[in-house]
């Protein structure tokens, strides 16, 4: 799945994150609609996985948090190391929300929500999903980062 797919999953969670929302709204400051309860929980599940997923583009695209502590190396060797050092704390906790995620999604399978008493394995399995993602899409960055080296000590003697 690359960028594109994820933005695409994205973009059609933030539409239908309106419609919830959008009831919400209207029963409460009018009488057009009831007071739907169950609106808000359909709202936080959608929310997490827009979230999930936004964490994933981030990582593809290189837009994901991380401190600059150093200013940005100029020789190539350097480069590498500063991009290895950020992505391999990406894999490692990318390995650990997968791996650690599974046991999360099984608490969430015996768990069911409230309101609309939907199994809350649908939400706790975007935890271990992002973390597989994660190491995917970082693990083809430093790939990258590793042909750029290669490419530009061939360049410079």
């Amino acid at each position: 799945m690359t960028s594109v797919g994820c933005c695409g999953i994205d973009g059609a969670l933030v539409g239908a994150l309106a419609i919830p929302v959008g009831m919400q709204v209207i029963s409460r400051y009018t009488d057009i609609l009831p007071v739907y309860l169950w609106t808000e929980e359909l709202s936080t599940f959608i929310f997490v996985w827009v979230v999930m997923i936004g964490s994933a583009i981030a990582v593809w695209d290189g837009s994901h948090f991380d401190v600059r502590v150093l200013p940005d190396a100029i020789k190539p060797g350097w480069r590498l190391l500063q991009k290895g050092i950020a992505l391999g704390f990406v894999l490692i906790f990318a390995v650990l929300f997968a791996w650690y995620g599974i046991d999360y999604a099984k608490f969430g399978f015996i768990q069911h929500s409230v309101m609309m008493r939907a199994n809350l394995m649908i939400t706790y399995i975007s935890v271990p999903i992002a973390g597989t993602l994660w190491a995917l899409f970082a693990g083809y960055r430093l790939y990258e980062a590793v042909v750029e080296y290669r490419q530009s000590s061939e360049v410079t003697p």
